[in-house]
């Protein structure tokens, strides 16, 4: 009998694997960020850009992840000891732990935004959101308060950890077998309600259309950007989900299924989206406020508003949880592998850290002024921390688990793994150029872009 400390389970079944890794890779940068960024960046050339860039850049590095987690059967450091002993590259896992677990704290507080707007929906609190103003009052309102957005912040921790603690198999897995198809559900029923709005037609063209002009330097480096914030790349997620997946189950197909569910997620959420905000006069270019601000208006100038603002509500609660969920179990893992923990004190003591941590981000939107904008710092708590760990520490993991798989650990060593089973890999040698040139290459790029435009995503 393995001892609770040491035990760290694995995934029962590939349908498992690929759901809850697709759910950790599925979040608010597809619902939330996707959407965005795609009217701020001029809809469909943005969208042709992100999909080449998924391809180019999103499924190698998976891949590369993958590989690292399921060869070593260990969390992101743990993973980094075992393929490269006696080395300093253990350091590339520690930052991908601390990442994943800065990243929580303030995603949590967004998070709990989106449980917010699920039971205004659900008590009737979004109907009388008519305007403009209205909406920027309801928001401003919420996440201005002293006590709400920690409250909020507190249930959406407290919904993780309860999955968490549960374990791979029994907790992770189970509730992605439930949550995920509930999201997959909800998702095509408002695509195809939002597609049947009259000028509707409008909202697709936009998403879809394609114009060379609109095609610009930030446009391409915010679309990198976003493919790698969207796959939950650079953080070590991928490489702990890999942990969990037996040596039987084909790697490349997993990891570019999760790829696929990913892009065609963040593709049906602009279908949502840009339908019904052309149907009701909205400004596509609305920016971060898009699914906070400007949707509740655009719900109730549609027929059946009610049932629509749930669904879409509870979509974004369902994929905003598959992320918090991947997030949390990067640094328990880390504490039951390396440190020894049980997976109950891990789960329960580090979510309650991460709280602590998430406070002054959901206190820094208006409830503190220090910590807001007009404070010390020049920026909000929240914003901070983004630029911190989901600009500059993402990009840098990513950049050095390209550079491990390439140039350390070795090509050839992780093809070996991919192909573990007898499966064939018939992409590995275009997947070896992009791994150790072209991927290296582009995360340099979106570096060097923020570092010299302090133009941050």
């Amino acid at each position: 009998m393995i001892p609770e400390n040491l035990e760290r389970g694995n995934f029962g079944s590939r349908f498992g694997f690929i759901l809850a890794a697709a759910g950790s890779a599925i979040g608010l940068g597809n619902i939330w960020r996707f959407p965005y960024f795609a009217g701020e960046h001029g809809g469909g050339a943005f969208v042709l850009v992100y999909l080449v860039f998924v391809v180019l850049i999103g499924i190698p590095v998976i891949l590369a992840e993958l590989s690292i987690g399921r060869a070593s059967q260990k969390n992101p450091v743990g993973a980094f000891r075992a393929l490269a002993p006696g080395s300093a590259w253990p350091v590339v896992g520690l930052l991908g732990v601390t990442c994943a677990f800065a990243i929580l704290a303030f995603y949590s507080v967004v998070a709990g935004w989106t449980l917010g707007y699920l039971y205004e929906s659900l008590t009737g609190g979004l109907s009388g959101v008519t305007t403009a103003e209205k909406s920027e009052a309801l928001f401003s309102g919420m996440i201005g308060s002293p006590l709400l957005p920690i409250g909020l912040t507190a249930a959406f921790m407290l919904l993780t950890v309860v999955v968490v603690r549960g374990g791979v198999s029994g907790g992770i897995e189970r509730a992605s077998k439930i949550l995920m198809p509930v999201f997959f559900v909800l998702l095509v029923v408002l695509a195809v309600r939002s597609m049947t709005l009259p000028g509707g037609s409008e909202g697709l063209g936009f998403l879809f259309g394609f114009d060379w002009s609109k095609i610009t330097v930030k446009v391409v480096i915010s679309a990198l950007g976003q493919a790698l914030f969207s796959l939950s790349l650079g953080l070590g997620a991928m490489i702990t989900y890999g942990s969990y997946l037996p040596r039987r189950e084909n790697l490349w197909t997993s990891g570019a299924t999760v790829a696929f569910f990913d892009t065609s997620i963040a593709l049906l959420a602009g279908v949502i989206i840009f339908p019904a905000l052309f149907a009701a006069g909205g400004d596509p270019a609305a920016g971060p406020g898009l699914v906070f601000v400007t949707m509740p208006t655009v719900f109730n100038a549609l027929p059946g508003s009610t049932l629509v603002g749930v669904a879409f509500y509870s979509l974004l609660v369902i994929a905003a949880l598959t992320s918090t969920i991947s997030l949390l179990e990067v640094v328990v893992s880390y504490f039951i592998d390396e440190r020894g923990w049980g997976r109950g004190a891990a789960t329960w003591t580090l979510g309650s850290l991460c709280f602590l941590l998430a406070v002054p981000s959901a206190l820094s939107q208006g409830a503190f002024a220090s910590l807001s904008r007009d404070g010390l710092l020049g920026r909000d708590f929240l914003d901070v921390q983004n630029i911190v760990f989901g600009n500059y520490a993402l990009s840098i993991g990513a950049l050095f688990i390209c550079l491990f798989v390439g140039w350390r650990w070795g090509i050839a060593a992780a093809a070996r793994e991919i192909e573990h089973g007898g499966h064939l890999f018939s992409m590995k040698k275009a997947w070896s150029v992009l791994v150790r040139f072209v991927c290296p290459l582009a995360v340099l790029t979106i570096l060097g872009f923020i570092i010299y435009t302090q133009d941050y995503f």
